[in-house]
């Protein structure tokens, strides 16, 4: 019998996602005016769970993923009009959720099954991550997620270390895109910005996880700034250790 030692961290992000996504739907707020007020306080609460639950580390990666979360989505969606909510908004619970996905994925990452067969999902997951980007393009004129794909394989060619991790992100992110635009919590335009033609965009990019890469590399380096004498020290020891393989 398989073991999950962390599914009381992760397995609720997937039914808070789909259920708070349900919950801002644009079919509920036919229904209830302030329907976006109970994912909020569904998201706020699992966020306070999760964070209660994680170490000390994954703490202040999920405090610093709030700031992260917070200038994306004021870079991406509201300056550059990558996308669109509902109602034209940041919601609270987008920060948030950004930071539960991230300890989402890490806890999964690092559950002892996956990494037990951690070579052979991951080429599952390439391969599926190719073949989902590829059938975008032709079925839905995608060719700017079928671009963030093309990036996404640079990017684990580039950083074998941190692949596995990334590779779950990306489908924790397809997961989380279809479920928000099917339920029509935002919407991404039909090309990009909405401004350039030549670049055709599905609702929603299949390879859009590749700016997961960037909210990444701004917590570490956050956390970095805000601990530099224990990263020179975790550093140091992570020499040593590969010192002593080779």
């Amino acid at each position: 019998m398989i073991k999950l030692r962390y599914a009381h961290i992760y397995l609720p992000v997937f039914v808070v996602l789909w259920l708070g996504l349900f919950l801002d739907s644009s079919a509920l707020a036919k229904q209830f005016v302030y329907n976006q007020w109970f994912t909020n306080v569904l998201v706020l609460l699992s966020y306070v769970w999760i964070f209660c639950h994680v170490s000390k580390v994954i703490q202040q990666l999920m405090l610093f993923g709030l700031l992260v979360g917070l200038g994306g989505e004021l870079l991406f969606s509201i300056i550059l009009g990558m996308y669109t909510y509902r109602l034209g908004n940041i919601p609270l619970y987008v920060p948030f959720g950004h930071a539960i996905i991230y300890a989402c994925v890490y806890y999964i990452a690092k559950e002892p099954v996956a990494l037990q067969y951690r070579e052979t999902i991951y080429r599952i997951l390439y391969c599926l991550m190719i073949i989902y980007a590829t059938l975008w393009l032709f079925v839905g004129d995608d060719l700017f997620g079928f671009c963030c794909m093309l990036v996404t394989l640079w990017l684990l060619h580039r950083h074998p270390e941190s692949r596995f991790f990334f590779l779950l992100m990306f489908f924790m992110i397809i997961y989380l895109e279809l479920l928000g635009t099917h339920y029509h919590c935002w919407q991404w335009p039909t090309i990009w910005f909405n401004e350039l033609i030549w670049m055709t965009s599905g609702n929603p990019p299949s390879g859009i996880g590749v700016f997961y890469f960037a909210f990444d590399v701004g917590c570490l380096y956050l956390y970095k700034r805000w601990n530099i004498q224990r990263w020179h020290r975790f550093r140091a020891i992570q020499k040593i250790r590969r010192s002593m393989l080779s």
